[in-house]
């Protein structure tokens, strides 16, 4: 190779990982709040299967991030024991839903928030599970 095209490329891959190391610097926001899962089957007093129909598996509904603009997923995210979640994310429009699966009998109801660079904001995401999820909105 020439002394003349190994200068040019040499200067490139500089320029590109330079550029590369400031956009990765670029300041980020962070999204935090907190899963409910909200049961709409009834349940019966003194039954001893209560805490099963109570209990709160927070991994069978990830929280997914996407953009508003195209609807493309950035991330996904589990709430950890308690429910919250906290993710950190460039600035910029997003919707906070549930993952939906095939069978999901959920409901819940996409929420759009804006990240700015170094601040937090707190979006909560209720859900409604049961066998008449449909039928129910979720409470706020």
């Amino acid at each position: 190779m020439s002394t003349s095209l190994k200068y040019p490329i040499a200067a490139c891959i500089f320029f590109v990982l330079v550029g590369t190391a400031l956009i990765n610097a670029a300041p980020q926001g962070f999204l935090e709040g907190q899963l409910k899962i909200l049961s709409r089957s009834p349940v019966e007093r003194g039954d001893e299967n209560t805490r099963a129909v109570t209990a709160k598996n927070y991994a069978d509904y990830p929280v997914i991030i996407l953009s508003r603009a195209n609807n493309k997923e950035i991330t996904r995210v589990t709430a950890d024991k308690a429910g919250n979640y906290r993710v950190t994310l460039p600035p910029g429009d997003y919707i906070l839903d549930v993952q939906r699966g095939e069978s999901a009998h959920f409901r819940a109801k996409p929420q759009p928030f804006t990240v700015v660079a170094n601040e937090t904001v707190r979006v909560d995401m209720a859900i409604s599970t049961g066998s008449n999820a449909e039928a129910i909105p979720p409470q706020e």
